[in-house]
């Protein structure tokens, strides 16, 4: 008797809420409930979803530290035809979240994988940013070492589209005073608890944003930063700011007058002229 060779599973991509439980899709609340089998970034987060939409299907931790071990367990299943939900604690699997590996994996060994779409931070805020929008480069979080975020963002300062970045809120000032020297003032948003009790949209340009965080006591929950692409407007930049780039640079350059303008205005997208005016003024000060 020949044996019966069951087809293969298949593995659901699922976004779930990002915060607000009630932002998930009919559909994935169906497919949540159908599978066989749910593998979460962490279960005691994931359960509390489930727990809201009375979904009972078994869960199976995936996340960043054991993913690789666990992926040729979730193959196994797969061929043997149980169908595999994938989710993260928040928004889509994946994006910046644990899952690359198992998906890359089923798609090697030609299982079906199949995206239920729904949150994501990335475009949730980048949709209200106010920033243009047909074009965007997503960076997710950066490096924490300063010298590879200096080299991450040298890399990212010519790109022409809408950046959008990740952050932690312990993380976030530096970050934005970092690429306040590497980009320039550019127009930014921040965007902070999306979808939450106390969600926070912050525009103007990266100084002005900054100057909203100086001021609070602290700053809570997860952080999605997008900024203005590279363009060939020049940058507008808060002259305080200038004021102290043109002094480090006067500190640690040997260049003359003119040539060290034209290399700050080249740098910042600025005015050489407007940059030579303050050099000369800062100068009559020294």
């Amino acid at each position: 008797m020949e044996k019966t060779i069951l087809p293969y599973g298949t593995l659901f991509v699922v976004a779930t809420p990002i915060g607000n439980l009630e932002d998930i899709t009919f559909r994935a609340v169906t497919i949540l409930k159908q599978v066989h089998l749910i593998a979460a970034e962490d279960t005691r987060h994931s359960k509390k979803l489930l727990t809201h939409y009375g979904i009972e299907t078994r869960l199976i931790s995936c996340h960043e530290h054991n993913e690789a071990d666990k992926t040729p367990l979730f193959i196994s299943h797969l061929k043997n035809g149980l169908n595999i939900a994938l989710i993260s604690d928040a928004g889509t699997p994946t994006i910046s979240d644990p899952g690359y590996h198992l998906v890359r994996a089923a798609a090697k060994e030609k299982i079906s994988v199949i995206p239920i779409p729904g949150c994501c931070a990335a475009m949730a805020g980048l949709s209200v940013s106010g920033l243009p929008t047909d074009a965007f480069h997503f960076s997710g979080f950066l490096p924490k070492k300063k010298e590879k975020l200096r080299q991450a963002l040298e890399l990212l300062k010519s790109q022409k589209a809408t950046l959008i970045f990740y952050e932690s809120p312990r993380r976030i000032k530096s970050l934005i005073e970092t690429m306040i020297r590497i980009f320039g003032d550019r127009q930014a948003c921040l965007t902070r608890e999306i979808t939450k009790l106390h969600e926070e949209y912050i525009r103007g340009t990266l100084s002005e944003i900054l100057q909203q965080l100086e001021i609070k006591e602290s700053v809570k929950g997860e952080c999605s930063l997008f900024v203005q692409g590279c363009g060939s407007k020049e940058v507008v930049m808060d002259d305080e700011m200038l004021e102290k780039i043109i002094l480090d640079s006067l500190a640690s350059s040997d260049l003359g007058t003119s040539d060290l303008a034209r290399q700050i205005a080249e740098e910042y997208l600025l005015s050489k002229k407007k940059v030579y005016e303050i050099i000369i003024k800062l100068n009559e000060k020294l």
